[in-house]
């Protein structure tokens, strides 16, 4: 009798153990987003960062305008200007700088500058870590949801537990980080519409394995 109640008691902790493996990762929601965003928002202003490419225009003085990366110490080099800060700036802060730099040598200059390919500071990033095909950070873009961020990474690894996975999101007005669960097996191989939510610049998708 006693061995039947240790076997009873040892088969219901296997079945609560499988079933907690099974089931989402506990944690506060996050509102569900539409597959299409029902108003295309503007999000808020690009900020300029390392390895973004730069096309520098100069009117009327062509040779003075350059397509530039932005070196990792957030830096570029252009004709006239060596060693121009640009990380931490919109394309208008930029431009203005240069244009400051470039009136020391010619009356007026009008300057435009346009990101031509984006990989933004990490603060205006989304990264995905974890048991995905392919861990990465990616731009942030106007209305990204979390079907975007697996599309961009090519979904879940073989052994992946999406529906434990974990948002890391930091406040950004009193700094406070807050962690909440997201229900990508769901989302992915259900269709399940109310798994797919908003994502903001700065968020960390953390997708553990299984333990079977």
């Amino acid at each position: 009798m006693a061995n039947m109640k240790i076997r009873a008691a040892a088969f219901l902790s296997g079945v609560a153990l499988l079933s907690a493996c099974a089931g989402p990762a506990p944690g506060p929601q996050l509102p569900p987003a539409t597959y299409v965003s029902q108003t295309e928002a503007p999000s808020e202003q690009y900020v300029i960062g390392p390895l973004d490419e730069l096309q520098i225009f100069v009117w009327r003085n062509p040779e003075l305008g350059a397509t530039v990366q932005v070196r990792p110490d957030g830096r570029i080099t252009t004709p006239l200007i060596t060693d121009l800060p640009a990380t931490g700036k919109t394309p208008k802060q930029l431009s203005d700088d240069i244009k400051l730099r470039l009136a020391e040598y010619i009356n007026d200059p009008i300057v435009s500058v346009i990101v031509k390919s984006f990989a933004g500071t990490f603060s205006q990033q989304v990264r995905i870590v974890g048991a995905t095909d392919k861990p990465a950070s990616i731009p942030y873009r106007a209305n990204m949801t979390l079907l975007d961020a697996m599309i961009a990474v090519g979904g879940l690894s073989e052994f992946a537990a999406g529906n434990k996975a974990r948002l890391i999101r930091a406040d950004r007005e009193s700094g406070v980080q807050r962690e909440y669960s997201v229900r990508i097996d769901d989302l992915l191989k259900r269709g399940d519409s109310k798994a797919n939510v908003l994502l903001r610049p700065g968020d960390v998708i953390i997708i553990p394995e299984s333990m079977f």
